[in-house]
């Protein structure tokens, strides 16, 4: 079982293997330190995507050799990603890279129906490992990114997907807990209707390969301490592998607070796609950026 991002890396490196990604809007310090941390590690190969006056110059301040990367030219953050779409779609590079270009900019390439990489049907969605000082193990959290105010279905795709990613951490049967302000069900609170739903799922087999249990809030999701204080019987008991939130303000916030002020670090992936995508925020640190790079290897 993985326990950190650098037992990921670890992971990634054992497996010998070498992916293409294509950056989009390619001349920001943090993705190209990020970039030639994963090309020196020989993990990832890459191909820029924007002005090349200003990659190199990117590079060049960096300390980076420019001549390490393929470089393509592109006028403006739209072509350049379709121009990065386009290469992984048709299997030119293995992953798409949000480079210094809007995330709607970006997600608006990745998502187009005839040119994009979105599978049929599927839901778009983001999953991201966060490893935290305070907690002694990585934390898998679902949905930071992508969808405001997920309803039952997008939650069992987003469920779904959280799954899929720590069985390649070695977590086969992971302890999901549904977040809530409450661990009571009320009707006043749609979210907490749609765990107590998610929850026959699983108990029914609809939902396979987990423990999940919902609404809890976040102390009986992962201090056990608070579950015996609270005299709460739930499965989780303390020890989430994963945190579904029931919107995207509330889990955003949940991970930049910890970033910020708990030395936390994520590694996060889109998930709904063909190939893997890789979004950050354009203020994400290059060791983030860097995670994020491996783990799409991991996912490839």
């Amino acid at each position: 079982m993985i326990r950190t991002l650098d037992q990921m890396i670890e992971r990634v490196l054992a497996l010998e293997r070498k992916h293409r990604i294509a950056v989009a809007w390619a001349q920001d310090k943090n993705t190209i330190n990020a970039i030639n941390k994963a090309v020196a590690a020989g993990f990832a190969e890459a191909i820029l995507i924007g002005n090349p006056k200003e990659i190199i110059s990117t590079c060049k301040s960096a300390g980076v050799d420019s001549k390490l990367f393929s470089i393509l030219e592109s006028d403006n953050e739209v072509d350049a990603s379709a121009e990065a779409v386009r290469l992984t779609r048709t299997g030119s590079t293995h992953i798409v890279m949000k480079g210094l270009v809007g995330t709607d900019i970006f997600l608006k390439a990745v998502m187009d129906k005839e040119t994009g990489l979105m599978l049929p049907e599927a839901v778009l969605s983001y999953v991201g490992a966060l490893e935290i000082p305070a907690y002694h193990k990585l934390l898998f959290i679902t949905d930071p990114a992508v969808i405001p105010f997920p309803d039952l279905n997008q939650k069992i795709s987003m469920v779904r997907y959280a799954i899929e990613m720590a069985s390649r951490f070695g977590i086969n049967n992971p302890k999901i807990a549904l977040i809530s302000a409450t661990e009571k069900v009320s009707p006043h609170f749609q979210n907490t209707i749609d765990y107590s739903i998610m929850c026959k799922m699983a108990e029914q087999g609809e939902i396979q390969n987990c423990v999940m249990d919902g609404p809890l809030d976040l102390f009986l999701a992962c201090d056990k301490k608070s579950v015996e204080i609270k005299g709460v019987k739930t499965p989780v008991n303390g020890e989430a592998d994963i945190l579904l939130f029931p919107s995207l303000e509330s889990c955003n916030p949940f991970y930049k607070g910890l970033m910020l002020f708990a030395q936390g670090e994520l590694a996060g992936l889109i998930r709904g796609t063909e190939k893997p995508v890789i979004v950050m925020s354009r203020s994400e640190s290059e060791k983030s950026k860097y995670y994020c790079i491996a783990l799409s290897c991991l996912m490839a």
